[in-house]
């Protein structure tokens, strides 16, 4: 495994890093002692950045990365959680939000008692984008300043951020107080505008950790989550590129995994999982070579979908009202 240093925040991260979604049923329902031999897998294979929240599933994911971490030194890896975005178990997209000193302060206690840890190498202020951008000036205001404050007293080693909207990231990038950013769906095969924050993010030493090289299941080859808002056509769209890298002798799942990560100008390309099978699949994905013929083939048939903009609240809308 290769490292890179993360910015101004000092950790020399893994080039591929864990996200722990899985682990909370975000995509399936999951096996929790196979949950956690995946979490052991990837430890074992060198990744030593692993990431959750405890939104994933209403806290279950925080909760079974705990029972994988426990009994493994701590200075064997890093951690990080977010913050602002909470859920309770079973109630996807009920989640609250509130990005005040009082609630990041316990929510973050409550994330420590889960995880069995006392710090946070990085902590992400979480999805303040989410119902119609009603709470962002509140993020901005005192969520982003408690995290300094938690920094400073060495609860917590690097602030960051874990959103979405690109209008938002470029605000993130200039304004707030950040030493690196969470960016989700927007460096893989059907989005590549995180592209455009680098030169800001270079200037202002901000590590990018570049989560999502499936573009949150859209680029699998498997079922599509309910809740995600892709419409029927552009689902069409992802599954005619599936088909076509099938017919190639490869699988999209590949082709997007290798995408991200071969010649990615971000420290780390984080994925999740919750199985062993898969993280021994992305290990060897890793070490291969990118098909340029089959890419170029992909891109040509995701055209109609390319750069996308998704709106995550209608989809969220669309579960809860089903």
């Amino acid at each position: 495994m290769d490292y890179q240093l993360l910015g101004g925040t000092g950790l020399n991260v893994s080039r591929l890093s864990f996200g722990a979604s899985a682990l909370g049923s975000v995509f399936r329902t999951i096996d929790e002692d196979e949950g956690i031999r995946a979490v052991h897998a990837a430890l074992d294979a060198g990744i030593n950045y692993i990431d959750v929240a405890p939104a994933y599933g209403g806290t279950v994911a925080e909760t079974v990365l705990g029972k994988a971490l426990k009994g493994i030194p701590r200075d064997s890896y890093f951690l990080s959680t977010k913050a602002g975005k909470y859920t309770s178990p079973g109630d996807y997209g009920a989640d609250e939000l509130n990005y005040s000193e009082s609630r990041i302060r316990a929510g973050l206690q409550e994330s420590m008692d889960r995880l069995g840890v006392d710090y946070f190498d990085i902590v992400h202020l979480h999805d303040f984008e989410y119902q119609h951008f009603s709470k962002t000036e509140s993020a901005f205001a005192e969520g982003f300043p408690t995290l300094v404050k938690l920094k400073e007293e060495g609860v917590i080693g690097a602030v960051s951020a874990g959103i979405y909207p690109m209008d938002l990231w470029h605000r993130v990038v200039k304004e707030a107080p950040v030493d690196a950013i969470l960016l989700h769906n927007h460096y893989c095969l059907s989005d590549t505008r995180g592209l455009e924050l680098v030169a800001g993010c270079k200037e202002r030493n901000i590590g990018v950790i570049n989560a999502s090289p499936f573009a949150s299941g859209l680029l699998t080859g498997g079922p599509i989550a309910d809740w995600h808002p892709a419409g029927e056509e552009e689902r069409k769209v992802f599954a005619k590129a599936a088909v076509f890298c099938e017919q190639q002798g490869t699988s999209i799942a590949k082709i997007a995994f290798q995408f991200s990560c071969h010649d990615s100008p971000f420290p780390t390309t984080m994925f999740s999982s919750s199985r062993t099978s898969s993280v021994a699949r992305n290990l060897a994905w890793y070490d291969e070579p990118l098909d340029q013929e089959v890419l170029t083939g992909v891109l040509e048939i995701l055209k109609p979908v390319i750069d996308k903009q998704w709106d995550y609240d209608a989809g969220i809308d669309n579960l809860k009202d089903s």
